[in-house]
């Protein structure tokens, strides 16, 4: 009889396990479909030569 209640013990053990795995695979598809923002594009800043920022790469200049 002890045999049987281990074994059933061990078959719920497993499927809360696979069901919270299941559960996290879902809750982080579900934050990867609605992210905000995430582009490298979209987090870079640049610096002109006045220290001021802007979001548009400077202009290169030709040194003599």
């Amino acid at each position: 009889m002890a045999r049987s209640q281990n074994s059933f013990l061990k078959k719920q053990l497993e499927q809360k396990r696979l069901k919270k795995k299941k559960d996290k695979e879902e809750r982080k598809q579900e934050r990867k479909e609605n992210s905000a923002g995430g582009s490298l594009d979209d987090m870079i800043m640049y610096v002109d030569e006045n220290g001021n920022f802007s979001s548009t790469p400077p202009e290169k200049k030709k040194e003599e």
